[in-house]
């Protein structure tokens, strides 16, 4: 967990710069980040609106408590609920991200996400 979090951490740090294309209109910046394995993004090459899934209340709570946890295993004991189901709101998750352009086919990148929508943050976890 502690090497997931130190990835999250950095993916944050990083922030858009880490996943979009270069600009030539701005060498010096563009330079530097490249110096540091960024990409340099100006504010027009920046999208207007990050969308957000809407998740259930109860996708929410499996999302914290599996973020929280170890295992599936150990969410299905605290939520009162099988691992299977666990399984599946973490499936459907996953897919609403996938459905708004923001795939999180990783535990930290679902950290990562529910980190920028405000539904955790860092000392929470």
């Amino acid at each position: 967990m502690t090497h997931t979090l130190d990835r999250v951490r950095r993916g944050i740090a990083e922030g858009p710069e880490a996943s979009w294309h270069t600009s030539s209109q701005h060498p010096v910046p563009a330079m530097r980040c490249s110096a540091s394995s960024r990409t340099y993004v100006t504010s027009s090459d920046r999208p207007a609106v990050v969308r957000r899934p809407s998740l259930s209340s109860r996708e929410i709570e499996v999302l914290l408590e599996w973020l929280r946890s170890d295992s599936k295993s150990a969410v299905a004991t605290r939520l009162y609920v099988t691992e299977s189901t666990v399984s599946t709101h973490l499936m459907r998750i996953r897919r609403k991200y996938d459905d708004v352009g923001r795939p999180a086919s990783t535990k930290a990148a679902l950290v990562a996400r529910a980190v920028q929508d405000g539904l955790i943050s860092l000392d929470e976890l």
